[in-house]
């Protein structure tokens, strides 16, 4: 019996799915992906597109290409509510999609704290596409002045944004101020030997580090600190804490402390078992993941197979997160620093290791031409 199948996102966890999208259909399911955007970009290369390092075409996936080429329908639209119990999601355009099976990696926001920032001036690092206009403002403001740009979050993000916007502005052969603030302090939950290999990198390029106080906001030109003492800005990039989307919650069903959608060891709600989920926007019971993309990377076959299992009948396979991971941070330097457990690796090797990883991991959902209008 023909099934309807909704993807909403075309995320990192979905990938396997929708390049996939084909072995769906021809077993007479319908397919229909729901995207706010043709393009889907890699959040991993997001920093080297800001400094120039990548080109957009780099690090985008043709999301709406890859489904219409495999026989799935393509919705360009954004989902607003979700109906568990009528099996339906609401869309921004007024309409709404029946479903048998649904899968979401939405992905996360920033939590931004820039409301009533001056537009033009201050970008969040999410949604990628951020980084093209931020990249546009600061090639502009560059020509006439030595630009004063903050970074704002002292996680891996801010750090990678941090020496990517070093990158840029030498490349461009302009002057700026450039500083990173980091909150309590920088990476501070990793390991010393990281957060000092960093600091040297940035402190020897001449960036400003500010740690030991919280950003409370983001206004017209200033950042402003927990004690009242405030930094004054150009163009501002905005990478503090991630959050998931209010859509859950919204919709009753069952979410973890962040608010991102509970799910089993199946990657499927725990309360609707034909709603699944994958990377930032889920919360997988019983562990607390850090929202890192590994982990989205290794439920893309988890989420093909299950959701082809509910579809056809048959035994749900079990993702279990691996304990230990890799992190290779882009320092803009044509350096990288490498963590994986207790053992830590700085220099152009790392860099050139996390390149290859990450263009590797492109070539293996882009077909000639997809990523390309």
């Amino acid at each position: 019996m023909k099934k309807q199948l909704v993807f909403v996102g075309g995320g990192h966890a979905h990938l396997t799915a929708l390049f996939r999208i084909r072995d769906y259909v021809d077993r007479g399911h319908r397919v229909t992906v729901v995207s706010s955007s043709a393009y889907q970009y890699y959040s991993g290369m997001g920093p080297g597109m800001l400094s120039g390092i990548y080109r957009p075409q780099d690090i985008r996936f043709h999301i709406r290409k890859m489904v219409e080429d495999r026989g799935g329908d393509f919705v360009e639209d954004r989902v607003t509510g979700i109906r568990p119990q009528q099996r339906s999601l609401l869309l921004s355009s007024g309409k709404s999609i029946g479903y048998d099976a649904v899968s979401f990696n939405t992905g996360s926001e920033v939590s931004d704290p820039s409301a009533g920032a001056g537009e033009g001036t201050v970008f969040t690092v999410k949604p990628i596409i951020n980084l093209l206009r931020a990249k546009s403002a600061i090639e502009q403001g560059i020509r006439q002045k030595s630009l004063r740009i903050v970074v704002v979050g002292g996680g891996p993000a801010g750090v990678e944004m941090t020496g990517n916007v070093w990158r840029l502005v030498r490349d461009l052969g302009g002057r700026a101020e450039i500083t990173l603030a980091a909150g309590s302090r920088i990476l501070h939950a990793l390991p010393d030997r990281v957060r000092t290999l960093a600091m040297a990198s940035y402190l020897s390029r001449g960036i400003n580090i500010l740690e030991g106080r919280r950003v409370r906001s983001v206004e017209d030109e200033r950042v402003v600190f927990d004690d009242n003492t405030s930094q004054a800005f150009d163009i501002a990039l905005v990478a503090t804490g991630v959050r998931p989307s209010a859509l859950f919650r919204e919709a009753g069903l069952p979410v973890g402390p962040d608010g991102a959608l509970l799910v089993n060891s199946h990657l499927q709600s725990t309360a609707y078992p034909e709603i699944f989920g994958g990377g930032d926007c889920i919360s997988l019971e019983g562990h607390k993941l850090p929202k890192v993309g590994v982990y989205a990377v290794r439920e893309n076959m988890i989420l093909f197979n299950n959701l082809m299992a509910t579809l056809e009948g048959g035994a749900l396979e079990t993702f279990i997160p691996q304990k230990q991971y890799m992190l290779i941070f882009n320092l803009g330097n044509s350096r990288g620093i490498l963590w994986r457990g207790k053992f830590i690796w700085h220099g152009r090797t790392a860099f050139l290791l996390k390149d290859y990883i990450d263009r590797k991991f492109m070539k293996t959902f882009q077909v000639s031409g997809e990523q390309l209008e």
